[in-house]
């Protein structure tokens, strides 16, 4: 989403986005519906109401970095002021045996290999942003990714399903769903559907704790503390989402843009312990933002209560926009200080962009 500490991004790039978005007489797409959390999700789509988040208010963190957040560290080698950064140390991999793959595209983009051989996106988004926020934000001069995620033509074709957490330009492309193409089945929170160009897609819309099955997979749309919004006129008239993919007992979550609150728990509580969390830990700076993004300390925290067996960081790197962060790998810096200051025991597999490790 375009920083909103910088006015003239967010109104020129959702301006562009409002007339840029015309419904299209393609195709029509096909669209299932699975109901779930907000009971009333269709209503509200169909009334044009806004969804809320489960957890509202403020919300007590359960830990911060006081001081001394952005420390040096050993095993991060950067360019000065922790730009350009590759984390060097050793990976030491948990004996999970999950059979899930998992490819760090960048940012928050992820190209999963389940158990059963099929081949997920996650928030798939290659270069900056979407169109037409891309070409806004270079025009007021916002700060831009060194380097973008990056996805063949042959590993686009080989997808079975793409999973979306929200509609912000950072995380929902367009452009990136008309060269996946119409083969892959899609997955999105309720009410995202309409966004999806027409052409003949097949999608399954959910609402928080539905569920639908994808080969041997069950896929699970869960809660996340955030909002969503793709033109001046639409926030919170589609729903936004994090993800669970199970296969028979083991379970992979990403939880999309989030910020930390009691919903974690809950998801501890319905599915048990997680085996592998793709959890966020940038954009935490400027206002309000700590209440839609974790800090680091937030991930770890969240990390421990869900009981994940391994946790994977992500919203940091080179191909980052830093929105609301010091500099491209700020968050990891603050993320292994915290680690040592909360004696976290949760493994981490910290991994620079385009690093792929079977679990």
């Amino acid at each position: 989403m375009p920083d909103r500490s910088n006015p003239g991004i967010l109104f020129l790039a959702m301006l562009l986005a409002g007339i840029a978005f015309i419904p299209s007489c393609s195709t029509p797409n096909k669209v299932q519906q699975v109901s779930g959390k907000p009971d009333n999700a269709a209503n509200i789509v169909q009334s044009g109401g806004y969804f809320q988040n489960m957890y509202r208010g403020n919300i007590p963190y359960p830990a911060n970095c006081e001081q001394n957040c952005y420390q040096p560290h050993p095993l991060v080698d950067c360019q000065p002021s922790a730009e350009q950064c590759r984390y060097t140390g050793e990976q030491h991999l948990p004996e999970l045996k999950s059979g899930f793959t998992v490819h760090w595209l960048g940012h928050a983009s992820f190209s999963i290999k389940t158990p059963d051989g099929q081949q997920l996106l996650l928030d798939p988004v290659t270069g900056q942003f979407d169109w037409p926020v891309n070409w806004a934000a270079h025009l007021v001069g916002t700060r831009a990714r060194r380097t973008t995620p990056t996805l063949s033509t042959e590993h686009l074709a080989a997808t079975d399903a793409v999973l979306y957490s929200h509609l912000h330009y950072d995380h929902f492309s367009t452009r990136d769903i008309k060269r996946i193409g119409t083969k892959a089945h899609y997955y999105l929170p309720y009410g995202m559907a309409s966004y999806l160009p027409g052409g003949g897609y097949n999608a399954t819309e959910m609402a928080w704790y539905s569920s639908a099955r994808q080969g041997e997979l069950s896929i699970h749309a869960l809660p996340a503390r955030h909002f969503n919004s793709r033109t001046l006129r639409d926030e919170n008239q589609a729903l936004w989402a994090g993800w669970l993919i199970q296969h028979d007992n083991t379970k992979l979550f990403f939880a999309g843009d989030t910020g930390y609150s009691q919903h974690f728990n809950d998801i501890k509580q319905k599915y048990g312990a997680i085996d592998i969390c793709l959890l966020p830990i940038a954009s935490y700076h400027g206002p309000n933002y700590r209440a839609v993004h974790m800090t680091p300390e937030d991930a770890l925290m969240v990390a421990n209560e869900l009981g994940c067996k391994v946790m994977i960081p992500w919203g940091y790197g080179n191909a980052s926009w830093q929105m609301g962060d010091i500099s491209s790998h700020s968050a990891l810096l603050r993320l292994l200080h915290m680690q040592q200051q909360l004696d976290s025991q949760v493994p981490l597999l910290i991994l620079n962009e385009g690093d792929s490790v079977a679990l």
